[in-house]
C-alpha cells in the first residue's frame, strides 16, 4: 500500500479541465441570457426596454407610423402619404436616403 502512495504524481495536467469546465459554463449561461431574456427587457443596455415610451428608447420613424396607423391615430391616405416621405431617396445622402 505505501508503495502505491509512493509512486502516485498527483492528478496531472488535466485536472485544470474542471475550471475551464465551470468558466464555459458560466459564460454559456451568460450568453444564453443576454441573447434571451436581458434582451426582451432592456437589462445591462440591450433591448427596447418595456414597450414603446420606455425611457432611452428610440423607435425607428417608419414603426412610430405604423404603430400610429394601427392604433388609429392616422387614417390609410395620411400613412401612404408619410411612408411615401419617408422611404423617398433622397439627393444629399449619396445611397439614397429616405427611412431605411
Amino acid at each position: 500500500m505505501y508503495t502505491q502512495l509512493a509512486d502516485w504524481h498527483g492528478p496531472g495536467a488535466w485536472i485544470l479541465l474542471v475550471p475551464l469546465f465551470w468558466i464555459a459554463v458560466v459564460v454559456l449561461v451568460i450568453t444564453m441570457l443576454r441573447r434571451s431574456v436581458w434582451r426582451r427587457y432592456g437589462a445591462c443596455g440591450f433591448g427596447t426596454g418595456f414597450g414603446a415610451g420606455a425611457p432611452g428608447v428610440v423607435e425607428h420613424p417608419l414603426a412610430v407610423l405604423g404603430r400610429r396607423f394601427a392604433e388609429g391615430d392616422i387614417d390609410a391616405e395620411e400613412y401612404r402619404a408619410k411612408r411615401a416621405v419617408l422611404t423617398e431617396p433622397t439627393k444629399d445622402v449619396p445611397g439614397g436616403g429616405g427611412a431605411r
